[in-house]
């Protein structure tokens, strides 16, 4: 049986945590610790403007980006080309969906994972707690194809879907250069990466709202994890920052730069790479005010047939993984769901 999700209100914050958020000691974010210094690169992608007759990219740029993918699995990118106006009216409409009260939304809300649209609660196995709730809501649905899917999106807010229907073409054209640019920097060819993730592959709109917290060092709002997929292009709120990923050990902070996205690899870009590029842990804690970002995932086709690309293995680098279809590992999430997720290692080869 579905129950309501707890429910956040933008006009008043509880003066303490509800018990069911509180982590133990050894899961919280201990946020006093967090790394300001040495964040994640910020590329430029204006020179991609001057590519050459062929669609190649700059040399430099191609490079920033092969740095950034081995060392970090993440960074920010800026002049990408996707209007601003357009991705504040995106995060604005978000917004108002996640303030709507929940009457208004609430056919949306399920504990079923496997839902194409669906608003719900994140949550953590604890060794010897029930599941403890992270302080969030979640909203996802599909990116793709738009024009099958509008309808099944929300009415309310009223531009909702038709923002959407432009925010989700042009992030899934800046998916396709940027699936070119990194595989120009393994190397290969720039359509590479796209052709190995399949004709059909999936895009997916996941936004996450946290509320204003009282005690955001006691809970957290999206759990340590990597990104199943293969590319995320992360939207944030201004102002604000949340996000964390993890750098020689230690947590780093990546506040919001204006008019970027922050982009990380997923694990089927650590496995198609062999293991040369990183999809990394990251998480979200949580402030006295609110703050939401859009994350939109490109995955493969589920009949794709993941693991190293050929031309990334010799005799100096074998294979770090098995092939396997998409939907196999898939499958793999779905038996790992509530727990740290370690799904990508299930499909590593025995080292010599």
């Amino acid at each position: 049986m579905e129950t309501a999700p707890f429910q956040f209100t933008c006009s008043t914050t509880p003066l303490s945590l509800p018990p069911n958020f509180i982590l133990p000691e050894d899961k919280r974010p201990h946020i006093s610790q967090v790394s300001t210094l040495n964040s994640i690169p910020i590329i430029d992608l204006n020179d991609q403007i001057h590519a050459s007759e062929n669609g190649d990219f700059p040399s430099l740029l191609v490079e920033k980006i092969s740095r950034a993918c081995e060392e970090y699995g993440f960074f920010q990118i800026i002049n990408h080309g996707v209007p601003q106006e357009l991705c504040n009216k995106m995060m604005t409409v978000s917004t108002h969906f996640f303030e709507l009260p929940f009457e208004q939304k609430k056919q949306f809300f399920t504990t079923d994972f496997t839902k194409q649209v669906k608003l719900f609660n994140y949550y953590l196995n604890t060794h010897g707690q029930e599941k403890v709730n992270t302080w969030s809501q979640s909203f996802s649905h599909p990116g793709h194809p738009i024009e099958d899917l509008s309808h099944l999106l929300p009415e309310n807010p009223p531009q909702y879907r038709e923002v959407f229907g432009e925010y989700a073409k042009e992030i899934g054209a800046l998916m396709n250069r940027l699936l070119s640019l990194i595989s120009q920097s393994l190397g290969l060819e720039k359509e590479c990466l796209l052709k190995r993730l399949g004709e059909n592959p999936s895009l997916k709109l996941q936004a996450n709202y946290y509320p204003p917290c009282p005690e955001p060092e006691l809970t957290l709002g999206l759990g340590s994890h990597t990104d199943v997929d293969a590319l995320t292009i992360l939207c944030q709120s201004e102002g604000v920052s949340g996000l964390q990923v993890i750098k020689n050990g230690k947590w780093v902070a990546v506040d919001p730069v204006p008019n970027a996205f922050v982009i990380n690899l997923g694990d089927q870009i650590q496995v198609l790479s062999n293991g040369r590029y990183k999809s990394v842990q990251h998480r979200a804690v949580t402030n006295k005010v609110k703050r939401i970002s859009l994350a939109m995932f490109y995955g493969p086709s589920m009949d794709a047939v993941i693991g190293p690309i050929q031309e990334l293995v010799d005799e100096a680098h074998p294979p770090v993984y098995r092939n396997y279809r998409f939907a196999e590992l898939r499958e793999e999430f779905d038996r790992q769901r509530g727990t740290r997720r370690m799904v990508k290692e299930v499909f590593e080869l025995p080292k010599n």
